[in-house]
């Protein structure tokens, strides 16, 4: 943590001013540091707060958490938005610019957007700050989602691109937390600021690195105020990656795909996350060099040929079930891409499948990669929670 300063804020036009300067364009994963001065403090936060420390991370890039006397909190995201954090039982500071979100704890009626976070809040145990979910319950995988649905706890509120926003509105929504989805529906973000709803994005899924995205339980465990039991959860998942990590590599070759319903391959991009749990669980991911690294899209389209040439020779192929169900035998996979009957991993009886809530389960990264290095290893699949061999 970096030692305590105190700052005394002059003013809120120098905040204005330098969220102006931060605040507009595409955010770039380069615009969050590290390491902040004390004049980036200042101008950040409203009149009268002290600075103590800043929290430390060790893989994600696209959040900060600052941490103010009395038990004050600022959150920022590589957006430039920033919530404060206002403890309970005390006041909101004077002079905070409109441009701040204000979160007051304990915090309640969460619209939770981004399906990916849901696992987040039930590993937290803090299913009770959500009232509004995006997905039915029917399309949760996440258990704690789907009985707090049952039970009338949470209410469906509208997928992201069609929000309900009388019933967002009545339920007096703290915070409405979107994923990236949500720029690509300007309109939607124009009606929930005229609604006068709080809305950030988080950016999780723009983390280079694996234990990035599952850093960002520390940023909700901030929001919310377990930040001890965020840190617990996080350190879980880094002894379970090193743990793999510590045992040499096969440098077998994986391919990641699943077939789209107008016949192409879709792989991941080289640069996304998914690569690179295969490469920490001791394998490689082919097709190599896929995919433009200064994009943000996180999969690539092929045609079959093309795919056919890069991957026919990898040693393990697993098929990814959480965009179209998955496949229950190899055969149901020819079925889709009779091409593949032809590559090594099919031959050699290496064909896997993911289970379908993988993208749910933000929290379980450590466990997916132990099950990549379980089977990498050829061990037996029985102690695998979200991979399964194909016959």
């Amino acid at each position: 943590m970096i030692g305590r300063k105190q700052i005394v804020i002059l003013g809120c036009l120098l905040m204005i001013g330098l969220a102006g300067l931060c605040g507009c364009g595409s955010p770039s994963s380069d615009s969050m540091e590290r390491v902040e001065t004390e004049a980036d403090h200042a101008a950040d936060v409203p009149g009268g707060l002290t600075y103590e420390s800043s929290m430390e991370l060790q893989y994600a890039k696209n959040f900060s958490v600052d941490d103010y006397e009395g038990g004050y909190k600022i959150l920022k995201t590589m957006d430039g938005t920033q919530i404060l954090v206002v403890p309970e039982e005390k006041e909101v500071p004077d002079g905070i610019s409109k441009d701040v979100v204000v979160v007051k704890q304990p915090v309640k009626n969460l619209y939770v957007v981004s399906s990916s976070i849901m696992d987040i809040f039930s590993k937290l145990d803090a299913m009770d700050t959500i009232r509004l979910s995006s997905q039915k319950e029917e399309d949760w995988y996440v258990q704690d989602a789907k009985n707090a649905m049952a039970r009338g706890d949470i209410l469906y509120a509208g997928k992201y691109s069609k929000p309900d926003y009388e019933l967002i509105v009545s339920e007096n929504c703290s915070l409405a937390i979107e994923n990236t989805m949500i720029t690509h529906s300007p309109e939607v973000s124009e009606m929930l600021a005229d609604f006068d709803i709080p809305t950030m994005i988080e950016y999780s899924s723009y983390e280079s690195h694996p234990l990035g995205r599952v850093e960002w339980v520390k940023f909700f465990g901030a929001l919310i105020g377990k930040d001890e039991l965020a840190q617990k959860l996080f350190d879980e998942e880094v002894r379970l990656v090193e743990e793999v990590t510590s045992v040499e590599k096969t440098d077998k070759t994986v391919a990641f795909f699943y077939v789209t319903s107008n016949g192409l391959i879709q792989v991941r991009s080289s640069s996304d996350y998914v690569p690179k749990m295969i490469n920490l669980a001791g394998g490689n991911y082919i097709p190599t060099n896929i995919g433009d690294p200064d994009s943000k899209r996180s999969t690539v389209s092929m045609q079959i040929e093309d795919f056919y040439d890069q991957a026919k020779d990898a040693d393990f192929i697993i098929y990814n079930s959480s965009i179209d169900g998955g496949i229950g035998s190899v055969q149901e996979l020819l079925d889709k891409c009779a091409v593949l009957k032809d590559f090594k991993a099919v031959k050699e009886g290496n064909v896997w499948c993911t289970t379908n809530d993988m993208y749910q389960q933000s929290m379980s990264i450590g466990y997916l990669i132990h099950d990549m290095h379980a089977m990498l290893q050829g061990k037996d699949q029985v102690d695998m929670t979200y991979l399964f061999h194909v016959e």
